[in-house]
């Protein structure tokens, strides 16, 4: 993870939706950022904040398929501490998890980049369904 090599997008608000290779029971997500003191200005302004994750059984994650599935069900909404770890694990708190290949990173807010926001690194766990 080397600063300004990551996906970066417009603004503060965007969305990526990962096809998994295999269909798993979702367990938890982890999102990673470079640490500050790598940071050539020593914040991470561009760093997501607030953020949610979306699965689906299939079709597109963006509102309705052609079979009528309403938008991704929401697994749960998240912070990403800019003072804690780089590299921090959010856990689903659904006892019993459908099995899914379709997920989706949802970013509503950075840490105050006016400009854009980066992603180093999004990872899903799961258990092979």
């Amino acid at each position: 993870v080397n600063p300004g090599n990551c996906w970066a997008f417009r603004g503060s608000q965007g969305f990526a939706v990962i096809r998994l290779s295999s269909i798993i029971h979702p367990t938890a997500v982890t999102l990673e950022y470079i640490p500050k003191v790598l940071s050539p200005h020593g914040t991470i302004a561009s760093a997501p904040r607030d953020f949610a994750v979306y699965v689906s059984a299939r079709g597109w994650m963006g509102g309705r398929d052609e079979e009528g599935e309403e938008e991704g069900l929401l697994l749960g909404q998240f912070t990403f501490d800019q003072d804690g770890d780089p590299i921090q694990t959010f856990y689903f708190e659904a006892d019993s998890m459908d099995a899914y290949q379709l997920v989706e990173l949802r970013v509503l807010s950075n840490w105050g980049h006016p400009e854009y926001t980066c992603i180093y690194r999004f990872r899903v766990h799961g258990e092979p369904a």
